[in-house]
């Protein structure tokens, strides 16, 4: 199947949402047309097909690890 043009093409490193599940992680690796991504707090990768990717801004990348350290500080973890 090719891809369009205008298709999201995720450079290793990048962080990308997975459409069809919701979940966002960081870019791994591809091997043939599917990517591996893995959670952004670590945990085991999962594969996605390049037509659910999309990318993520860095503002909702980083939210989860801001509300981890705010409560940790709330909670005097």
């Amino acid at each position: 199947m090719s891809r369009p043009e205008f298709a999201y093409v995720p450079a290793v490193g990048e962080t990308a949402r997975d459409a069809s599940t919701g979940r966002v992680g960081r870019v791994m690796g591809h091997e043939g047309p599917r990517y591996q991504l893995r959670p952004l707090n670590g945990g085991k990768e999962w594969e996605a097909e390049p037509e659910h990717l999309v990318p993520v801004p860095l503002s909702d990348a980083l939210r989860p690890a801001v509300a981890e350290a705010n409560s940790r500080t709330r909670w005097g973890v």
